[in-house]
């Protein structure tokens, strides 16, 4: 199993930046990419970015490309997500998630971190 917490959301003005961390525990070794999911209200939840655990290959929405940049900390077990240029159609809840293998579902999510942008 991999546990997963989410941390660093908040209220930010727009054009602002926010930096959001994913801590892994558990059978991190299994771990074959994370990712960052964003839920907005009345939305789907939607992907925002992902990131290879060994290698850091990146892949990002295009919505979001440009403005977000994820990265990892292995020594850490961390997962983030830096956010720049915060519109409010950004307003979401922050989901990290992690998966196995090229393939597989997300099995492992975290909780869930708030991103609010006011205009």
């Amino acid at each position: 199993q991999v546990q997963l917490v989410e941390s660093g959301g908040g209220l930010v003005q727009a054009g602002g930046s926010l930096r959001l961390s994913c801590a892994a525990s558990g059978r991190t070794f299994s771990i074959y990419d994370m990712a960052w999911f964003r839920q907005g209200p009345g939305k789907e939840r939607e992907f925002v970015a992902s990131i290879r655990w060994s290698a850091g290959n990146t892949i990002y929405a295009g919505s979001v490309k440009g403005r977000f940049t994820i990265s990892r900390d292995n020594a850490k077990n961390t997962v983030y997500l830096q956010m720049n240029s915060l519109n409010p159609e950004d307003t979401a809840v922050y989901f990290c998630a992690a998966r196995r293998g090229i393939g597989l579902g997300y099995a492992y999510w975290g909780q869930g971190t708030q991103v609010t942008v006011s205009s």
